[in-house]
């Protein structure tokens, strides 16, 4: 596994190790309240699973194990998939922070932190989406005999 992939994945095994545990205390505040606002983190929970944890494991093992563009650049454009990187985990950071502060007293500057982050989210996924499309190709011969030629 090269280096790009490997950062990717690690960095998912820990937004699950993270997520586990801030769902760990909701489920304990639900239970037996420990402070009136943990539970303004259920948002940031679901971010860090779904985005932290799936997004950034599914980017991580494609990026691993899509199939070599070629052989001066078996992956491409790895530039793309570092600010994809960089992007994912900005946004989710910045979420992280702004979710809960928003929710306990909305002001114009969190709201405008929530939108870049979502954004910075979006373009990572697409970043990653055209880092890995060029990857994803059916092999020439293959093509042919499935339609019936020679």
């Amino acid at each position: 596994m090269h280096r790009q992939a490997r950062v990717y994945v690690k960095t998912a095994f820990v937004q699950l190790l993270v997520s586990v545990i801030v769902g760990a205390l909701l489920l304990i505040n639900a239970g037996m309240p420990l402070h009136p606002r943990l539970g303004l983190l259920l948002p940031v929970y679901y971010h860090l699973l779904m985005v932290g944890w799936a997004t950034q494991l599914i980017g991580g093992v494609a990026l691993w194990m899509f199939p070599v563009l070629s052989r001066d650049r078996p992956r491409g454009n790895e530039r793309l998939g570092w600010i994809a990187y960089g992007a994912l985990n900005g946004g989710l950071l910045l979420r992280a922070v702004a979710e809960p502060m928003h929710a306990m007293t909305p002001r114009p500057w969190s709201a405008w932190t929530l939108a870049v982050a979502a954004l910075l989210q979006v373009c990572a996924v697409w970043l990653l989406v055209i880092a890995l499309w060029p990857r994803v190709r059916g092999r020439p011969d293959m093509n042919r005999s499935r339609m019936g030629g020679g």
